[in-house]
């Protein structure tokens, strides 16, 4: 993250999951995000439909903040369609990749405990479907974000941490290859879309199953907070707030399972591009160093596409 102000951050969040209706002008789509792919994956409106999940208190939408994820995908050809009823198999049957975006639980209420958003039936069905073919995009984020999907992704043997992942000190969190966070991977490695930089603003991290392939891992410079009410999460964070180390925990992950292949990222805003606060910072795929996440996404989107 840019501060260490986690007052400040905590505002941001508590936008993101759009629990301040009056503060909408604070977090808005950067309408001068504009993307031009020279070769597209597919014609226009030909390639695969990515099927968005916003029936789930999603704060990002396709036509809101997160109109940017939706530009990238629908240039390199991709189909989209939203939902926002209960997940059925007659939804998912011409889609080929689900797309869960910040699932959340209960947006008035962030204290423990946090329950899972999807039901046991609509788990069961999405891992069913996957195992058979279909492809699960589960972008999520830190307490209560993680807690929500926490057993969709345990289905899948990702093991995700209901917390906030904090650096020690106050810098971007960046990962790359020469920092040693950032791993060879099928999206980083692209041969004609190389991927050499991640930014994150803000996540949480998880424990990967052994048969994933981790793109990138926080390190012994973060603190996964585990916080039991969300204003225990103040500057300076109080001893008494229970943490763990983020070593060996992802924060980004791939995963093949059956016939089909999940796709795990830690942090809402990477396929973001948005711009923040009154001073319209940029972050997400807009930011100077995110110049790679474009790259990312249609890396990724590629990858969750192939069939088997």
């Amino acid at each position: 993250m840019v501060s260490f102000n986690i007052k400040a951050y905590l505002f941001i969040l508590v936008f993101q999951a759009s629990l301040a209706a009056d503060c909408k002008s604070q977090q808005v789509a950067d309408p001068n995000f504009l993307v031009s792919i020279e070769h597209p994956s597919y014609l226009a409106e030909k390639g695969p439909m990515l099927l968005v999940d916003e029936a789930h208190n999603n704060p990002f939408s396709m036509k809101g903040q997160y109109v940017g994820f939706a530009q990238v995908a629908a240039k390199d050809g991709y189909r989209l369609s939203t939902t926002n009823i209960a997940l059925s198999a007659n939804q998912l049957e011409e889609a080929r990749i689900f797309v869960s975006i910040n699932a959340i639980y209960n947006p008035t209420d962030w204290n423990l405990p946090t329950h899972s958003i999807y039901t046991d039936e609509e788990i069961e069905l999405l891992f069913n479907w996957v195992m058979e073919g279909g492809s699960l995009l589960l972008v999520t984020d830190h307490m209560p974000c993680a807690g929500s999907v926490s057993a969709l992704a345990t289905k899948f043997g990702f093991n995700l941490i209901n917390g906030f992942a904090l650096l020690d000190y106050p810098a971007p969190e960046l990962f790359s290859a020469s920092l040693g966070n950032l791993y060879a991977s099928a999206v980083t490695q692209h041969a004609s879309r190389p991927v050499e930089q991640i930014r994150f603003w803000g996540s949480t991290g998880f424990i990967a199953p052994k048969e994933a392939e981790v793109i990138t891992a926080l390190t012994d410079a973060y603190k996964v907070y585990l916080p039991s009410k969300i204003e225990d999460v103040t500057y300076p964070v109080a001893s008494t707030v229970p943490y763990i180390s983020g070593k060996g925990l992802a924060n980004s992950a791939l995963l093949k399972v059956g016939k089909g292949r999940v796709a795990l990222f830690a942090d809402g805003a990477v396929f973001s591009a948005q711009l923040q606060g009154v001073k319209s910072e940029k972050r997400g795929m807009n930011h100077p160093d995110a110049e790679h996440h474009v790259n990312l996404l249609l890396n990724v989107l590629q990858w969750l596409a192939e069939k088997p």
